[in-house]
C-alpha cells in the first residue's frame, strides 16, 4: 500500500502540496527555532523551494544558506527532489 501511495504522488500534481506540508513539519529541525519563527510561508514549485519572510535579515542570512537549505530539505524528504531555493 505505502509503494502504491509512493507511486501515485509520483505522478500526481498533488506531490508538491504534499512535500511543502512534510517541510513545514520538520522546518524547525531543518533550520532551526528562530528561522522556523520569522519563515511565513514555504511552498514548492517543481524543483523549486519558495521560502517567504518579511525581515529583511534573515532574507539575507537564508541567501546566503542556499546550498545548505538545498541539502537540508533533500535529506528531510529522503531523495534529491529541490535543486533550487527562492527567497521572498
Amino acid at each position: 500500500l505505502g509503494d502504491a501511495i509512493k507511486q501515485f504522488l509520483q505522478k500526481s500534481r498533488i506531490k508538491g502540496s504534499v512535500q511543502a506540508l512534510q517541510i513545514e513539519e520538520a522546518w524547525e529541525q531543518i533550520m532551526g527555532k528562530t528561522i522556523s519563527k520569522y519563515t511565513e510561508k514555504i511552498q514548492i514549485h517543481g524543483k523549486v523551494l519558495y521560502i517567504t519572510t518579511h525581515v529583511a535579515p534573515l532574507k539575507q542570512e537564508l541567501q546566503y544558506q542556499k546550498p545548505q537549505i538545498i541539502e537540508r530539505v533533500n535529506e528531510a524528504l529522503g531523495e534529491k527532489t529541490i535543486n533550487e531555493v527562492v527567497i521572498l
